[in-house]
């Protein structure tokens, strides 16, 4: 009974010694919900609006209303990104109580100087009009981006690429398909299906069909 005593008296001063104070002090940290709506200067909503916790990598988006939530802790910075509009920063109090809390954000509209762009009009009419007449517009872009590309290249290509994604996605659907069809019965022969010519021609180049 005593050996028992001593072996959990043991194992809780290890337990206790093992335990990390960041993990203490992140068990004791309060979450709360911030939920709120973003307005620019005309109090009209601003959708799609960038959120995030400063220092983390937490972060949201506002909906198309304005309207956004996100769980943060008692003293985090909330940024506010979005385009055409200065960025804001909302300090969230570090003496918050609640766990729930709603803000109205304003976010004042940001103008971008543009380099002046100078418009010179054509001398006349008259070049003007012969101008847009000499342009040669018989070839289509198809016809221009063929004459620019080699066969050789293209084939080539062609031969050493890979599928895509949606390519795979299609060719593992058209099996999964087949065999829920065939599934209960024989498999049908693949004597006409060019995919299956291609496996069979590739696992015969690579010896795979020796008898062992």
């Amino acid at each position: 009974m005593k050996n028992s005593c001593l072996l959990i008296i043991i194992l809780s001063s290890i337990v206790a010694f093992g335990q990390n104070p960041r993990d203490k002090t992140q068990h004791n940290e309060k979450y709360i919900q911030v939920s709120g709506v973003v307005l620019d200067d005309s109090l009209q909503p601003l959708p799609f609006v960038s959120i995030m916790l400063k220092g983390t990598r937490s972060g949201t988006v506002s909906d198309f209303y304005g309207f956004f939530t996100i769980v943060a802790r008692a003293g985090d910075e909330m940024q506010f990104f979005s385009v055409n509009h200065k960025n804001k920063v909302y300090n969230l109090s570090d003496t918050l109580t609640g766990k729930h809390y709603s803000i109205i954000q304003i976010l004042t509209k940001d103008t971008i100087q543009l380099p002046t762009v100078n418009v010179f009009p054509w001398p006349s009419k008259e070049q003007f009009k012969r101008a847009i007449l000499d342009l040669d517009l018989t070839d289509t872009d198809i016809e221009r981006a063929a004459k620019n590309m080699d066969n050789d290249d293209v084939r080539s290509s062609i031969r050493g690429g890979t599928m895509d994604a949606a390519s795979n996605y299609k060719v593992r659907m058209q099996q999964q398909y087949t065999r829920l069809y065939q599934a209960g019965q024989y498999p049908s022969v693949s004597l006409l299906n060019p995919v299956a010519w291609a496996q069979f021609i590739d696992a015969w180049r690579k010896g795979k069909l020796k008898i062992k």
